[in-house]
C-alpha cells in the first residue's frame, strides 16, 4: 500500500469512486474502472478529474494497449 495521506481501506472504494466519477457521463464504467484501480492501489485521486500525481499506483496503471487505466 502507498504511504500518502490519500491512502485508504479497499471497503472505502466504492465511496472515492463515487466522488471521482460524480462528473462522468458513463458514471456505471468509471465507478467499475475506477474500483478495480482503487482495489489494487487503495488510493484515488481527490477530485473528479486530475491530480492524479497524488496516486502514482493509480496513475501508472495502464489498458492492455498502454493507454491510462483509471479515470
Amino acid at each position: 500500500m502507498e504511504n500518502n495521506f490519500f491512502s485508504f481501506y479497499i471497503v472505502e472504494c466504492p465511496s472515492v469512486c463515487s466522488v471521482r466519477c460524480s462528473a462522468t457521463h458513463h458514471p456505471g464504467n468509471c465507478m467499475d474502472v475506477c474500483q478495480d484501480c482503487c482495489g489494487k492501489c487503495l488510493c484515488v485521486p481527490s477530485g473528479t478529474v486530475g491530480n492524479k500525481d497524488e496516486c502514482p499506483c493509480y496513475r501508472d496503471l495502464k489498458t492492455k494497449y498502454e493507454t491510462p487505466k483509471c479515470p
